[in-house]
């Protein structure tokens, strides 16, 4: 007979459940970057504290400023991975921020928030909410980050992520609907990005990494009516990719949503031919220059 830490128990996506309790990833640490300027682009980027306990921070990315008397934009950025990977350092999401960041002429910050399994789910969406609550918090001038009390505008907020980071954003925006923020903050749209939503054979590793959970009609796995029909923003951007298995899942969510009563506009990118979050792997690849496009013209023209 197998050991108990050689017998697998579970089996997910991400990971390997042991009969002794322990997990084994199937990818590897992600590699972090260090904040920089960008001589090219002219994005500075520096890393902020928004919580020691929880520990939450951010990467915050602030463009070249022609005019210093005009505020910019405020984009919050929520990375995926799975709930379990990745981070606002990598590479991969310190450029695809950045880049938006300088192209959309918007102050980003791109939330660090805890992972599974050293902080299971919810902390996800706790942590990123604290982010957008600690961002909010500078709408009168006087909050700890002189870039955001300088620059930011405060009635030009965007919420945005890829896979779970569009699980999260959904349920940022969820909150602001029915929570509400500071006066003089005002979120004009969320962007998902092939999100993730209930409904394919990830459910089972999602329930897993949240103990306290409400089964398969939790509404942060399948969204439920009454926050669609709340969400706190005028405008949703949402893409979906042709060979993602979240596809069926982003196009059911467009549809909810169109249903729910909420009185927004939401226009849904289809990604012909492409994987599931294929433009952070190679950014001069034409169509990942395409949805890059869209996205920061989402926040340019509104």
């Amino acid at each position: 007979m197998a050991s108990e830490s050689s017998e697998v128990v579970l089996e997910y996506p991400f990971f390997k459940v042991y009969k002794d309790g322990h997990l084994e990833f199937r990818f590897p640490p992600v590699a972090k970057i260090p904040p920089s300027d960008d001589p090219d682009t002219g994005v500075r980027s520096k890393d902020v504290v928004i919580s020691l306990d929880p520990p939450v921070s951010a990467r915050i990315f602030l463009p070249r400023i022609p005019d210093p008397a005009r505020q910019l934009p405020l984009l919050l950025y929520v990375h995926g991975g799975g709930f379990s990977i990745e981070s606002a350092f990598s590479r991969n999401y310190h450029n695809f921020v950045s880049t938006v960041a300088a192209e959309a002429g918007a102050i980003a910050v791109s939330v660090e928030y805890g992972l599974f399994p050293s902080r299971p789910i919810p902390a996800c969406y706790d942590d990123s909410w604290a982010a957008l609550r600690w961002v909010a918090g500078h709408a009168g001038g006087d909050g700890a980050e002189p870039w955001l009390n300088e620059h930011a505008d405060f009635g030009r907020v965007f919420i945005g992520g890829d896979s779970a980071g569009g699980n999260i954003s959904h349920t940022l925006a969820a909150r602001v609907g029915s929570i509400g923020l500071p006066q003089g903050v005002k979120v004009v749209g969320v962007i998902l990005v092939h999100p993730y939503f209930g409904g394919t054979d990830d459910d089972q590793m999602w329930l897993y990494m949240c103990p306290a959970n409400a089964g398969l009609s939790d509404p942060r796995l399948k969204p439920a009516k009454e926050d669609l029909a709340r969400l706190g923003c005028e405008k949703v951007l949402m893409f979906v990719a042709e060979k993602d298995h979240l596809m069926k899942v982003g196009i059911g969510y467009h549809e909810e949503l169109k249903k729910s009563g909420w009185k927004g506009s939401v226009e849904l990118v289809k990604n012909v031919g492409e994987q599931h979050c294929f433009h952070l792997f190679d950014p001069k690849y034409e169509k990942a220059v395409e949805l890059k496009d869209k996205f920061v013209s989402f926040i340019k023209n509104n």
